[in-house]
């Protein structure tokens, strides 16, 4: 009887279509990274230690005192009060930046966030006072 032999595969593997949830987030944000990449630097690490030395490690929205480390509702994030959306100018101005609870920053501020690219009512403050 012959012996029968394996065929080779016809087909290879074909590089998946779909973009890495990574991939279309910075694609998204900023198409070079570029901004991603701010969050990374020595400035940054710098400049978010001294907004929470003068926050004195408490959220300016709830009070709360920044003692957790990530993921714990109590850690600390620094919080662009005016969306940068990549000015570099905003991005690294102390006056728009200050300490939140990552519970805070999660929650409401992620909401506001939201509600304003929708075109929603926008507050002026945690309180839920409406902006015209």
């Amino acid at each position: 009887m012959p012996k029968l032999t394996t065929l080779k595969p016809r087909l290879s593997k074909l590089p998946p279509r779909l973009s890495t949830p990574r991939e279309i987030r910075d694609t998204k944000y900023s198409p070079d990274a570029t901004v991603r990449a701010w969050y990374k630097s020595k400035r940054w690490q710098d400049l978010r230690q001294a907004v929470l030395i003068r926050d004195l490690y408490t959220c300016q929205h709830t009070g709360v005192v920044l003692s957790g480390k990530v993921p714990a509702p109590n850690s600390a994030v620094v919080h662009h009060k005016v969306p940068h959306k990549g000015d570099e100018q905003l991005f690294w101005s102390i006056g728009n930046l200050e300490a939140v609870s990552k519970e805070w920053h999660d929650s409401e501020a992620q909401a506001q966030e939201r509600s304003a690219m929708d075109g929603g009512p926008r507050f002026a403050t945690s309180t839920g006072i409406r902006l015209p």
